[in-house]
């Protein structure tokens, strides 16, 4: 899915943030030490962050301004060892209650960072594949009706 429609609807229909500056981008590839994809380069280009249909405070999914990525292990345990994750898995998007949409900088098929659920109950010793991109994962996110779309057929918040 090319990424110009998904990120026109994200305008359209949901709660999109200013976009970033190229010098945000760099310096967040500076901080982090991996370079971002194609499609999280324009979707930052577009907009730095958001929330799909609700404002902050009532979102489900929140994807992060660049500013708030972090090691998903100090996210999820408050802690930056190595047990507690490896230091190559980031937070992307924010789902409530410690419960994130995570990359793993390490990981990339087809110049795109696979997407994985990061349960905080479970995490680091299960991470879910959900998504082969951020595009795919942004449709599928879009079109979930503000489910979790990987969670067959529960309800938001729940597990």
């Amino acid at each position: 899915m090319p990424m110009a429609p998904l990120l026109a609807e994200v305008s359209r229909l949901h709660f999109p943030n200013a976009p970033a500056t190229p010098a945000q981008l760099a310096a967040f590839e500076a901080r982090v030490g991996w370079k971002l994809d194609e499609d999280l380069r324009a979707f930052y280009l577009h907009s730095d962050g958001c929330t799909l249909f609700a404002p902050r405070a009532d979102a489900l999914y929140r994807v992060l301004p660049l500013a708030e990525i972090r090691r998903a292990r100090l996210a999820i345990r408050a802690s930056d060892e190595d047990r507690d994750g490896a230091p190559s898995v980031f937070t992307l998007v924010d789902m409530q209650d410690s419960d994130y949409v995570v990359l793993d900088s390490t990981q990339r098929e087809a110049g795109r960072y696979p997407l994985f659920d990061a349960f905080h109950e479970t995490f680091p010793e299960e991470m879910e594949r959900i998504a082969s991109s951020f595009a795919e994962f942004l449709e599928r996110a879009l079109r979930s009706g503000n489910r979790a779309f990987w969670l067959s057929g529960e309800p938001p918040g729940t597990r």
